[in-house]
């Protein structure tokens, strides 16, 4: 089979733009978690994700229109932990993980076990994504990072400094209010590409990959959102020749980024520092 025969299949051609529009999303909002040092609140929130999905899947509801809410209100929930009950945030995400996966447990058992749909959440089922999937995800994904941009100035002045940010004038409450439900909803819909288990690697390691070459944050924005998408479509092209799980194929090619990143990062420190010392 060739690449363009590859390419010729509907289901190919609907991750590979599921896929894209989404991993665009997941570094943009990444590269803000990182900063913040709320890199752990995707695998918390990812957790709560399961409890959602094993409701939907329970009740025969559309998963989308579960899991976006009650994740939402998981979110909420972490933040006004932190804010008002005083909770360090990985203690508050661990609350928050532990309700969403014993929930997950429970609804999964009172139903008779783990069935074949709970599975692909839980390590991801790109190739089987439907159209309706596909327009949900494009149009959510558009969305939140047009949200994203008519506050990137106060998210990027509370990713550095929330108390100057603060002081300043920004109302810190509402732009963490929103900046933590575009981030339950980025989680929701990365569980279809990576799967519920991978979810946090896909917001994370593109933005550390780009926080290692880049020189400004603009530039961290793009190599971020260049290293999700060419790691989603070489993840499925790879997954799809060596019939390997797909969701877990674009994890290792993009811990495969950010070695290679780390290296390029040693070698030009390397290069200055001989050309200092000629």
């Amino acid at each position: 089979m060739d690449l363009m025969e590859f390419i010729s299949f509907g289901f190919i051609q609907r991750a590979l733009l599921a896929g894209s529009f989404i991993g665009i999303l997941c570094s943009v909002l990444g590269v803000f978690l990182v900063l913040r040092r709320l890199s752990l609140i995707g695998d918390g929130l990812a957790h709560a994700t399961f409890g959602s999905v094993a409701i939907a899947i329970f009740f025969h509801m559309p998963v989308l229109s579960v899991s976006v809410p009650l994740v939402a209100v998981c979110s909420l929930g972490i933040l006004k932990l932190t804010e008002r009950m005083r909770l360090y945030g990985d203690a508050a995400i661990a609350v928050v993980s532990s309700l969403g996966i014993a929930v997950g447990v429970m609804i999964s058992s009172a139903a008779g076990g783990f069935n074949i749909d709970l599975f692909s959440y839980l390590f991801g089922s790109i190739l089987s994504i439907t159209a309706s999937e596909v327009a949900t995800a494009i149009v959510l994904s558009v969305i939140v990072v047009v949200i994203v941009l008519l506050y990137y100035n106060d998210l990027l002045s509370l990713s550095f400094d929330e108390d100057y940010a603060r002081a300043s004038g920004i109302n810190a409450g509402s732009i963490n209010t929103v900046f933590i439900v575009l981030t339950a909803v980025t989680v929701v819909l990365t569980m279809k590409v990576v799967g519920i288990m991978l979810v946090s690697a896909l917001l994370v390691l593109p933005a550390v990959t780009a926080l290692q070459l880049a020189r400004s944050f603009s530039s961290t924005m793009m190599i971020a959102a260049a290293t999700a998408v060419i790691s989603i479509v070489s993840g499925i092209t790879v997954s799809y020749f060596l019939d390997l799980p797909a969701g877990a194929t674009i994890v290792v090619i993009n811990l495969t980024f950010f070695i290679l990143a780390l290296l390029i990062k040693k070698i030009l420190k390397m290069r200055d520092v001989a050309s200092s010392a000629a």
